[in-house]
């Protein structure tokens, strides 16, 4: 499926649409050059989940863990964890940090910024992956497809 953005708010919006369709353990892979509006996507999916809290790059800290105040379509999903793996050095940092304890927890929506890094962790569980193309100065195209298990 793909879905083409003018704006960032068109892109939040999409991004809010597409929340919609989520449920616990939902990994979400977004792929894309610097600048493409992986983030962006991000904070209009939060929004759309319950996120209270302000949405930034999870680049430094590589995970950041945001609790759900509410989430409308699935009551058993908590929290939505944010990885970015731009500056990561191998699998084994993110490791180290516990992502593992969250990817595929039906308490959980993961969204990972630049998941081409860890494709080792992510062998064998369910991906959603988006691909965000851009092609004119605030114009965006999503391209949306799944990945199921081996």
């Amino acid at each position: 499926m793909q879905i083409t953005s003018h704006s960032e708010k068109e892109t939040q919006k999409i991004a809010e649409r597409f929340a919609a369709t989520l449920t616990g353990g939902d990994i979400v892979c977004l792929r894309g050059e610097l600048g493409a509006g992986k983030t962006t996507f991000v904070k209009g999916l939060a929004k759309a989940l319950g996120v209270r809290e302000q949405i930034t790059s999870p680049t430094f800290t590589l995970m950041n863990v945001y609790p759900l105040s509410a989430s409308p379509q699935d009551s058993a999903v908590n929290a939505l964890v944010h990885i970015d793996t731009y500056r990561l050095k191998n699998e084994q940092e993110l490791l180290d940090i516990g992502a593992a304890d969250y990817l595929g927890q039906p308490t959980t929506i993961t969204i990972i910024e630049w998941p081409e890094k860890i494709s080792g962790i992510l062998k064998n569980k369910k991906v959603i992956n988006i691909a965000i193309d851009h092609f004119e100065k605030n114009s965006r195209i999503f391209t949306i497809a799944s990945t199921l298990p081996a």
